[in-house]
């Protein structure tokens, strides 16, 4: 089962909610909440999973130190232990998030690698252009993900994983086929824009710039931090003296309603590929839109 949406749509409520009336535990599905102490910036909303004063189990998030990378291949792994280890209990594992790549990799069971790096490849790519780089991916695999291309590192690391994949493509997968019911949350444009700008409001005042201050007083550098984007990118220039806190406030404004257009833009190339979204409608409110999730899942899986 899984519950997705745009950043602020209140998705992760709506999940543990869910999860408390089937006894279900939840598998999160972001690709930045899985990073320690990076908690306001990836919008890690802690006490959303506290339902009557009962904490609702939730995995993969906090598993990882800021700065080590964790890629798709390690999400498909730790998600098969959660899985596994929920599903030996006899309840439903509840998937909720807005990376809709580690959603779509686990439902479609991509079949992914632990690609080594390849040095004599980088070596040899030292001196093409981001745009030769891109030209090259393209040949060999179609983009899941915008973000492949947004970095130099990012591009390079897409590349050397298509080049592998490429000259090994008999390796088995690694996820089993799963029975799944996608339901999604969304809310018109104007009022989604209206609670970003909220959220953001918020946490500044919640202290987002003082949670990445103290990441990079503990030795994280600046690149990695920047790495991770949004947030971490816009906080860390403005830390750093590049540009003002006007001007950071307002690019990362912008690039949290980009963000969210992306992850409307992917979860629709999903329905187009066939993954079938049950669409609530925010307005429509956490009680009522929890209701229909229950009746779907009491219509495709008989439990009670």
């Amino acid at each position: 089962m899984v519950i997705l949406g745009p950043t602020a749509s209140g998705k992760t409520r709506l999940a543990a909610l869910v999860a408390q009336r089937l006894g279900s535990e939840i598998i999160s599905a972001d690709s930045r909440q899985v990073y320690r102490r990076m908690n306001l910036g990836t919008g890690k909303d802690y006490d959303d999973y506290v339902i009557d004063n009962k904490q609702i189990p939730v995995h993969l998030i906090d598993i990882r130190e800021p700065g080590e990378k964790y890629t798709l291949f390690d999400y498909q792994k730790d998600f098969l232990h959660a899985w596994s280890e929920i599903a030996s209990k006899g309840v439903i594992p509840l998937v909720c998030g807005g990376t809709g790549l580690y959603i779509e990799a686990v439902i479609r069971n991509y079949r992914l690698l632990n690609v080594p790096v390849n040095t004599e490849l980088r070596k040899e790519w030292e001196h093409k252009s981001d745009q030769e780089l891109a030209e090259m991916l393209a040949t060999i695999t179609p983009l899941h993900n915008k973000t492949d291309i947004e970095t130099r590192k990012r591009l390079i690391r897409a590349l050397e994983i298509a080049v592998y994949q490429q000259k090994h493509p008999d390796l088995p997968g690694l996820l089993p086929n799963f029975d799944t019911l996608v339901m999604g949350v969304k809310y018109e444009r104007t009022t989604e824009r209206r609670r970003i700008t909220e959220r953001l409001e918020r946490r500044m005042k919640e202290g987002m710039i003082e949670e990445v201050e103290q990441l990079l007083r503990e030795g994280i550098s600046p690149d990695d931090l920047m790495y991770y984007g949004l947030e971490y990118k816009w906080i860390t220039l403005y830390l750093l003296g590049k540009i003002s806190y006007d001007e950071m406030f307002q690019k990362l404004m912008i690039a949290i309603h980009q963000f969210a257009k992306r992850q409307r833009t992917y979860f629709r190339r999903m329905e187009r590929n066939g993954i079938k979204i049950h669409w609530l409608r925010g307005e429509e409110g956490t009680e009522k839109n929890m209701q229909k999730v229950l009746d779907l899942v009491y219509q495709k899986w008989s439990v009670r």
